[in-house]
């Protein structure tokens, strides 16, 4: 299992991101079929190598002995965000029509704001997705 596409480093540290999602396999389709990436780990948790970074799925669940107080779940509420996903790319009109193709939800469509043009998606638990292309300092 250990490989260049599993987030375990020889030395120093990798960067993930961990979702709790209702449906391991539905998140599972949207973060490969949809954003391309490699499942690494089908389940319990789900891995997923995208990109240059990592997003792990799991179901949620009470509190257990290393997190006594805490308890995981899904987004509840769409309007309020505490935290999301950014993507950046190299060419936002191409990724949003190749996603949106897919089948991902869009808020809108790419707005330029100036030094960047973004939007943003959720993914099926309703996690908010940032997409953006730099555009440099106007």
């Amino acid at each position: 299992m250990m490989s260049d596409d599993f987030p375990a480093p020889a030395d120093g540290f990798v960067l993930t991101h961990f979702l709790t999602v209702q449906d391991q396999e539905r998140s599972r389709a949207f973060y490969a079929d949809v954003l391309g990436g490699k499942v690494v780990l089908e389940r319990d948790p789900c891995i997923i190598k995208i990109a240059n970074g990592w997003v792990i799925l799991n179901d949620g669940g009470g509190p257990t002995d290393d997190k006594p107080d805490v308890t995981l779940a899904p987004p509840t509420d769409p309007t309020k965000v505490s935290s999301f996903l950014n993507i950046r790319v190299a060419d936002i009109q191409a990724k949003y029509s190749e996603w949106r193709a897919k089948g991902a939800e869009f808020l809108t469509a790419p707005i330029d704001r100036g030094p960047e043009i973004r939007c943003y998606m959720r993914d099926p638990d309703g996690y908010l997705i940032e997409v953006g292309q730099a555009t440099g300092v106007r």
